[in-house]
């Protein structure tokens, strides 16, 4: 997802309307925008906060359980390989398998849930933190990987990108 030049023209497609639609439910491009260079700003990283939640002038970010400092590390490490292969799941007899399957297995379950301040810019959004493709293959969440992770600039791409006519 962050390698958005990379991507097919479906895939471009689909992370734009998956994008802007979680956008359009936050108050909008800027307000979107906005949150994400919050998010940014902010050290240590907002996942790894204590209490479960990112505040800031637009909104908040809430999620129903603590991510320690060593599954963030873990995390930020194995988005990584995900680029090169489509899925985050290293091979069975990889010495890092069982630590990549407890992280999902821990992640997994938390719903992240984004509202807006005012209720008139709209009604916010969830998301997952994985896509579960099927026993082999987990991808990270495109709308995670983008507030948490991606550069601005990719996003600000995603969010500006046309969809071409078949």
């Amino acid at each position: 997802m962050c390698d958005f030049n990379n991507l097919d023209d479906a895939a471009k497609s689909a992370y734009h309307k998956q994008l802007t639609k979680c956008a359009d439910s936050f108050g909008g491009t800027n307000f979107f925008l906005q949150l994400l260079e919050a998010i940014r700003k902010t050290k240590p990283h907002p996942l790894t906060a204590k209490h479960c939640e990112f505040r800031f002038s637009r909104g908040i970010v809430k999620w129903e359980k603590v991510i320690f400092k060593d599954k963030f590390t873990l995390l930020t490490s194995i988005r990584v390989t995900e680029n090169e292969d489509g899925n985050l799941l290293p091979a069975k007899d990889d010495k890092s398998y069982k630590k990549v399957m407890n992280l999902l297995r821990t992640l997994q379950p938390i719903e992240f849930v984004v509202t807006p301040k005012n209720q008139k810019d709209g009604e916010g959004f969830t998301f997952h933190a994985f896509d579960i493709v099927d026993k082999e293959t987990t991808r990270i969440n495109p709308v995670f990987d983008a507030l948490f992770f991606c550069s601005v600039d990719t996003i600000k791409k995603v969010l500006s990108y046309t969809p071409k006519e078949s």
